[in-house]
């Protein structure tokens, strides 16, 4: 075979389809309960209870993102170290992938696969030697257990804040509602609500009830099936009362004025498709990862079931107060496609166990530090009573810092693992208008 012809097949064998893999249950056990096959590396610097600080962080900088060490290091948050613990997600999920995850295959192009039913399509441990290990971890995320099936934040609190000197500069106090559509394993109906004629994968929907000059506006996200196909995102204007449809630009947009986009959600809520992926490696990271009743609770706000926030601490009150553990991490590279982007790339350290990004770096169009994203995740066997053995990892707190504008916004949830709370009429442009008035 002649040169050309070489270099053109290779090339068409890179960018053609992955073949579906068999899983084995080894790989199931190694994927979903790594510290069962795995031993937590022993540093006395991070036994449970020690604190990092600017005096001892350099002792323990290869336990750390980047952007995280520079915040200890500067004085800007202390980190205190918790046990490591499992956060085991629902046996529905583990079995919808023991069942499917053999079947799961890339197509041709960055953002095909086909997947059927449900669970993690990617169950293996990833390889450097494979070209698109990236975005298979990217899939799993996708088709992760973030909120399970459906889920409520009732209710969720953002703060706008100055970094140097603590004032919160603006109170935002949101309800927010997520429901997927398919790939549905714990609540009825499974696996998937019927009839979809749009087939949509996953909705979420978002309603401002505090300040007054924003209160009514809301947010509804329809993600499909087909990533390829952009996402139907729509914005209701309180003081306007009428629904307008966002472009696909918008959302990279500050979302009403925050440090956050809402590309942002979640660790990241654009398309697969809208990014080159690329996989750095396997590392051992402490992580924003706690049980809420164990924390230094906040005073207020307070509701009227006596539940409790988790505080904010550190330069400007920027930083959750929680503990971190020592865990399993992917490390995991996203760079937009769209030369026009504002994001240069993203580094996103992905939980092994339950494929949550509980933290984010992002970097400008320059290659410097611009953004920092913390999503502190309570397990919800430690925080309200009706979350208790849902299997979910349960957004309990987020920072997210501009590095650039020494500026914050920080958020306490209330997160709520009940069906009831979720209906599929809430995730409606009807539901927007009527809500609305």
């Amino acid at each position: 075979m002649k040169p050309a012809i070489v270099a053109l097949a290779l090339a068409a064998g890179i960018s053609t389809a992955t073949q579906a893999l068999p899983v084995t249950e080894a790989q199931i056990q190694a994927s979903f309960f790594p510290y069962q096959t795995e031993s937590v590396p022993q540093v006395p610097e991070l036994a449970p209870g020690s604190v990092i600080n600017a005096g001892n962080v350099d002792k323990v900088m290869a336990y750390l993102d980047p952007a995280m060490y520079q915040f200890v290091k500067n004085g800007d948050y202390e980190i205190t170290v918790g046990e490591t613990t499992s956060f085991g997600l629902h046996q529905s999920y583990i079995d919808a992938t023991r069942k499917y995850a053999s079947q799961a295959e890339l197509g041709a192009k960055t953002g095909e696969i086909t997947a059927p039913g449900a669970g993690r399509p990617f169950p293996q441990e990833p390889s450097m030697d494979d070209p698109r290990a990236g975005e298979k971890l990217a899939w799993n995320y996708k088709y992760g257990y973030n909120w399970g099936d459906s889920a409520a934040i009732m209710p969720f609190y953002w703060y706008m804040k100055d970094m140097e000197s603590g004032k919160v500069e603006r109170t935002f106090k949101f309800n927010f509602n997520f429901l997927n559509y398919s790939r549905r394993t714990a609540q009825d109906p499974v696996p998937e609500i019927s009839p979809n004629p749009s087939e949509l994968f996953r909705g979420t929907y978002a309603m401002v009830l505090e300040p007054f000059d924003v209160k009514d506006t809301q947010l509804l996200i329809h993600k499909f099936q087909n990533d390829v196909k952009n996402d139907n995102a729509y914005l209701y204007l309180g003081f306007q009362r009428r629904v307008r449809r966002l472009s696909s630009g918008q959302t990279t947009d500050a979302f009403l004025g925050t440090d956050i986009m809402i590309e942002d959600f979640e660790g990241y809520g654009g398309r697969i498709s809208d990014m080159k992926w690329t996989y750095k490696g396997t590392k051992w990271l402490l992580s924003p990862m706690y049980n809420h009743n164990d924390m230094a609770l906040a005073s207020e706000p307070v509701e009227s079931d006596g539940y409790q926030f988790v505080d904010f601490t550190g330069t400007g009150t920027c930083f959750p107060k929680i503990t971190w553990q020592l865990r399993k991490t992917y490390v995991l590279w996203s760079e937009p496609v769209d030369p026009n982007h504002p994001v240069g790339r993203r580094e996103h350290y992905v939980d092994a166990q339950t494929f949550i990004i509980p933290r984010n770096i992002t970097y400008d169009r320059n290659g410097a530090m611009w953004k920092t994203f913390t999503i502190g995740q309570s397990h919800p066997d430690h925080h309200l009573p009706q979350n208790k053995g849902k299997g979910v990892a349960i957004d309990d707190s987020f920072s997210m810092v501009d590095m650039q504008a020494n500026h914050c916004t920080t958020g306490q949830f209330k997160g709520i693992i009940d069906p009831k709370l979720s209906p599929e009429s809430r995730f409606t442009v009807q539901n927007m208008r009527a809500s609305g008035r």
